[in-house]
């Protein structure tokens, strides 16, 4: 065998994919064709293919945007909610009325929408031209007249914030810079610009406007990677950074008054330590606090001193019958009351537009800001520190979501206020998710569960009679739909791809190339598969899509016992019963439990009395039965005559028992080649699996003289900065004792030799494993290159029908300036390929390698501790 390799197809449009082999053919897809290459002419034909079909999945159909829900919105006065779904915007009532859905463009998507203060107009961004542009709808009229205000051009941009003035509208694009749209004018103030914004960011970004639409105060980033206020002056267009940024402070709300400042601020700082080593961490470390505009404005925690009130001698001159007469219902005036009254008794369907009418003027009282010694005016409110975020204020209230404590055994958020006038907080509603607050302040629309309701911002409110979503019904057409979802991936990795230049596609190109291949598209399937040949061009890894409008298959989870299944005859026995190390109590097989008595040999004849033979796989006469109570019948012989029953519990996957039996035979094999001198300590991945992997295995063998890493098929996560760390320390000091012996520090920490194992399926984090493993000079690599995937992902906007895609956002290079080598990844030190051979008679030859190698470094350059110097007369 030559083992030369040929290129058989040189197509340059598509790629060519699902070879398939005959004797005399190979079949395979390209284009969106089938083709056959004969071997012997060495000769291309085209495959006709005529499918007659009634093409339904084609057809456009009614349906409920329910489940599509991406944000959602309030009206000024909160009879109403803005709901952007499957690509429209719906208007909701609060409690009674229709849903309208006001955009009904299927072609296109709307996104972001937000109402007015005064209720008059509904802002939203829609890509109908072909790029996001804002548009502008008046409230109560039809999409058709809805106002294009801008011509932007490329770019993603974000939620919308209006000023009180309804005059300005604050958003955020995509590059992280904050901008200011003018309606009047049409012009765009550019405000600031993120450093390290990415998706998750920009998509939480939020800021505040003054009540005299002045300043607009909201959080950046700064280069020590904390985060910092800064307020932006509309008069005069500057900006000033008014909190320092010695702490991180966040989600800055002016209030109605324009006196306070509110805002988050990471000033908590209680340590959490391990229970297994000396690390810790400080977690829960938000606190509310408030900041006087003013240097006259007294704190809110100024003291107070009771008075004595009394009346004036020309109050009390007026008496009761003297008041204006021209006021009533609580100081409103006759006319406005009876305006009161027309509303009340308006349809319920009316009453959203007559709202309208009702709006408070917009207070122009001017707000001042002393930014002299602005900070040092910041006092921290005497609510309990934790996770905290959305804030707003509204009637001596200042609302957030407390997010479960770090490290509680609670994983649900609160919606709390703290009472200025109590100084207390108290609880809004609990559990929920998230909630905006009306322009009025006067209602919340909250979310639980994919479920909203409107109330107002009362202790102990209940989430009951929640908004009709199933009511969102909108046209769906495929073939357009599928287009937008096309056009937007295509959109969204130009405007996030981490390289501006698309590594040197002409990424226009790729996108007429490929709507060719969508306009031929049968099902969102097919449309899935194009949008991965498309991003598949820009040769990076990380570009990744998933989910949408497909259709479900029913699924009937297989139940498992945690065993080794072998045909004998007509029937199975039980060729192994999987067991990990006996301290491993964390998952067992189920035929190892306490009481069980049927053993390795014995056939298992029937699962709840249907029989199991050899004319099927064993695990059909499981189907349906995961985690389920069921009944065994087994027999020492493959007979039903003297059989016997047990009661199991079967299991619903024995992926992590398999994996905790692969790691205890090469930890054993590890253990037996070297005496019991060196440990064994397998890593999946660089998530949290793969961190909990690291530092149980790690803290149980600190006490070997070296250890063997293995992150073969390592599947990556967080970059594992972390993990080098702990593998990588040095004595610092040794602490004698009178009758034991001495300690080490830093304690829990393994200072002996050290090799890693890794293979062409270590990948992303899996990469940089070792590659900050050799920078570090912790030891050799072993096995073969590693995937070569360092250009990866934070976040991406989601596709209108559920579906999501990844953009690759950013790229590792070196400290000497220079690219990891995308594609390739990392070279081992000592290369040994696979040998499956040898591994199917239970021989692992790279794990040998490594063994070989860590025995020498053990006999050259031993790790041996000092011995305590002789006790001193002092």
């Amino acid at each position: 065998i030559s083992k030369a390799m040929e290129q058989l197809t040189k197509f340059t449009d598509y790629d060519t994919h699902f070879p398939s082999m005959g004797p005399n053919d190979i079949v395979f897809e390209q284009g969106g064709k089938l083709y056959l290459y004969q071997l012997a002419s060495q000769q291309i034909k085209e495959v006709p293919v005529n499918i007659v079909n009634d093409r339904s999945l084609l057809k456009p159909s009614l349906q409920s945007a329910e489940k599509m829900v991406q944000h959602a919105s309030i009206s000024p006065d909160g009879n109403r909610v803005l709901v952007e779904a499957r690509g429209d915007i719906f208007s909701l009532p609060a409690k009674e009325g229709f849903v309208k859905n006001l955009t009904m463009q299927p072609a296109s998507a709307e996104r972001f929408p937000a109402w007015s203060p005064d209720g008059k107009q509904i802002a939203y961004w829609s890509d109908k031209s072909g790029e996001y542009e804002l548009y502008l709808l008046q409230a109560g009229k039809e999409e058709s007249t809805a106002k294009k205000l801008t011509s932007y051009g490329p770019g993603f941009r974000y939620a919308l914030f209006w000023s009180p003035d309804n005059k300005k509208l604050c958003f955020i694009d995509k590059a992280g810079q904050i901008k200011i749209y003018d309606i009047a004018t049409g012009n765009t103030t550019d405000v600031d610009k993120g450093l390290f914004y990415a998706h998750g960011n920009m998509e939480g970004f939020s800021c505040s406007w003054s009540p005299d639409s002045r300043w607009l105060a909201y959080q950046r980033d700064l280069v020590n990677q904390h985060t910092a206020i800064f307020i932006f002056d509309y008069a005069s267009k500057k900006t000033q950074q008014a909190t320092s940024g010695f702490y991180s402070a966040t989600n800055p709300v002016f209030d109605a008054a324009g006196k306070y400042l509110y805002l988050f601020t990471n000033q908590a700082f209680e340590p959490i330590y391990s229970d297994v080593d000396n690390s810790f961490i400080y977690t829960n470390s938000t606190r509310l606090a408030a900041i006087t505009l003013q240097k006259k404005t007294p704190s809110l925690l100024a003291p107070k001193n009771d008075m004595v009130n009394f009346k004036d001698d020309d109050d009390a001159d007026k008496g009761p019958d003297k008041k204006d007469s021209t006021k009533n219902d609580a100081g409103k005036s006759g006319k406005e009351k009876m305006k009161k009254d027309v509303v009340k008794a308006l349809p319920a369907k009316e009453k959203n537009i007559a709202a309208t009418t009702t709006a408070k003027p917009v207070s122009t009282k001017p707000v001042q800001i002393d930014f002299d010694g602005f900070e040092e005016r910041l006092v921290l409110l005497p609510v309990p520190a934790g996770n905290m975020n959305n804030l707003s204020v509204t009637d001596g209230k200042v609302i957030y979501i407390r997010q479960s404590n770090t490290g509680s055994a609670e994983k649900q958020n609160a919606i709390k206020f703290y009472d200025i006038s109590k100084k207390e907080e108290k609880t809004i509603i609990e559990p929920a998710d998230d909630y905006v607050l009306s322009a009025n302040g006067k209602k919340l629309l909250v979310a639980k569960g994919g479920a909203y309701v409107v109330f107002a911002p009362e202790e102990g409110a209940k989430f009951d009679k929640p908004i009709h979503l199933n009511e969102m019904m909108l046209q769906v057409g495929p073939m357009e739909e599928w287009k937008q979802l096309f056009i937007d991936t295509w959109r969204f990795e130009r405007d996030y791809f981490y390289d501006p230049n698309m590594h040197g596609v002409n990424w226009l190109a790729v996108k007429e190339r490929y709507l060719k291949m969508i306009a031929g598209a049968m099902s969102r399937e097919e449309t899935d598969f194009i949008i991965g040949e498309m991003i598949g061009e820009l040769n990076a890894s990380h570009t990744y899509h998933s989910g949408g409008d497909i259709e479900k298959e029913k699924l009937q989870p297989t139940g498992y016992l945690g065993i080794n299944w072998e045909a004998a005859g007509n029937y199975y026995t039980i060729k192994t019963i999987l067991k990990a190390a006996p301290w491993d109590a964390e998952v067992r097989s189920a035929l190892d439990a306490p009481g069980i008595i049927i053993k390795e040999g014995d056939y298992i004849l029937a699962v709840n009395g249907l029989p199991i033979t050899t004319a099927q796989e064993p695990f059909a006469a499981f189907a349906g039965l995961a985690n389920k109570t069921v009944e065994l019948t087994y027999n020492s012989s493959p007979s039903f005559t003297g059989a016997k029953t047990a009661l199991i519990q079967t299991m619903t996957d024995e992926y992590r028992l398999r994996n905790l039996v692969w790691i205890n035979n090469m930890r054993k094999r590890v253990l037996e080649a070297t005496n019991g001198e060196v440990g064994y300590i397998y890593v999946p991945s660089t998530g949290t699996d793969g961190q909990t992997e690291l530092m149980r295995q790690l803290n149980a063998q600190t006490d070997k003289k070296g250890l063997v890493i293995d992150e073969r098929f390592n599947n990556g996560g967080q970059i594992p900065d972390r993990f080098i760390e702990m593998l990588d320390r040095t004595p610092l000091s040794y602490w004698a004792t009178r009758d034991g012996i001495p300690n080490v520090y830093p304690p829990a920490s393994n200072f002996g030799a050290k090799v890693m194992l890794m293979n062409g399926w270590s990948g992303s984090g899996g990469d940089a494993f070792p590659d900050y493993f050799r920078k570090r000079q912790i030891g050799p690599l072993i096995g073969m290159r590693t995937w070569g995937g360092l250009i990866g992902i934070s976040g991406a906007p989601g596709l209108i029908d559920g579906g999501s895609i990844t953009v690759p956002t950013f790229r590792m290079f070196n400290p000497d300036g220079t690219w990891f080598k995308e594609g390739h990844g990392v070279d081992p030190d000592i290369e040994v390929p696979e040998d499956l051979t040898a591994m199917a008679k239970g021989i692992d030859v790279q794990l040998e390698r490594a063994i070989l190698e860590v025995s020498t470094i053990l006999k050259t350059k031993p790790y041996a501790a000092p011995k305590a110097p002789a006790f001193q007369v002092r």
